[in-house]
């Protein structure tokens, strides 16, 4: 308890953080002494609970609804989150959805809902908070929570790959624009997280050991790895030099490709 707290006094928003990686990163967040604001699309209550976790570490939250696709409610929750912290000057982009099909069956309205949430969401985001930055003169930090996929391919995940590989890109183009503001725009590549969405699916030994195969590790990641990346790209003194990079958290599974 004596050390202190890499993120004491910044103000954080956390797409999508109302559960599963979300959760966990607005908590890591937290207990290095950010305070956050959690967006959410549908799931109030769940939203409400990180908020109150929050809360109970000691910081600041608050909750913010709505759809990181749409560009008026983008506008109106960056609004609602700078209101309740006075600022913000860390932003993690985490919103996301993933539907398994396969390339021949994909229909345009499904392609289109993956990549305007997983792409489209994280340039709207990440647009808005950066001219809030520049505005403010705050040199701030986003993570954009990216994903293993951005790499390799994946059966039935045409559309979540290629909008992954799309943040991946983004994240560079962020991080060479905004560089003169002293904001520093990164990513984070999880591999296998086990969260409330695939427990399920890590509970079957078939699909356990399968997925494990390819993990050089041998280990199934929680949302805690991936808050300590983020924490650690979130700090200005640790991570002062880091800009335009790709974190992976997979436990090698990239290593091998596909």
């Amino acid at each position: 308890m004596d050390t202190p707290m890499r993120l004491s006094g910044r103000r954080a928003l956390v797409t999508g953080g109302s559960r599963s990686i979300g959760r966990g990163l607005a908590l890591g967040l937290a207990r290095e002494g950010a305070d956050v604001v959690v967006n959410f699309r549908t799931d109030r209550a769940a939203a409400e609970r990180t908020a109150a976790d929050v809360r109970a570490l000691g910081r600041r939250a608050a909750v913010v609804q709505g759809d990181t696709s749409v560009s008026a409610d983008v506008h109106r929750f960056v609004a609602a989150a700078v209101e309740a912290l006075g600022s913000v000057d860390l932003l993690v982009n985490n919103a996301g959805i993933l539907r398994r099909t396969p390339f021949l069956e994909i229909a345009d309205a499904e392609w289109d809902a993956i990549l305007d949430t997983n792409l489209k969401g994280y340039f709207l985001v990440g647009q808005t908070v950066a001219r809030h930055m520049i505005e403010r003169r705050t040199a701030g930090a986003i993570v954009n929570v990216s994903s293993a996929g951005q790499l390799v391919a994946a059966p039935n995940l045409t559309h979540y790959c290629v909008a992954k590989a799309g943040v991946e890109m983004l994240t560079k183009q962020m991080a060479l624009e905004l560089a003169p503001h002293r904001i520093r725009v990164n990513a984070v590549c999880p591999g296998l997280i086990e969260t409330d969405l695939n427990r399920k699916d890590i509970a079957d030994p078939a699909f356990r050991e399968r997925r494990l195969a390819r993990i050089p590790l041998k280990e199934i990641g929680t949302p805690d790895d991936v808050a300590g990346a983020v924490v650690f790209l979130a700090s200005s003194d640790e991570a002062r030099l880091v800009t335009g990079a790709s974190v992976f958290i997979d436990g090698g599974q990239t290593i091998w490709g596909a």
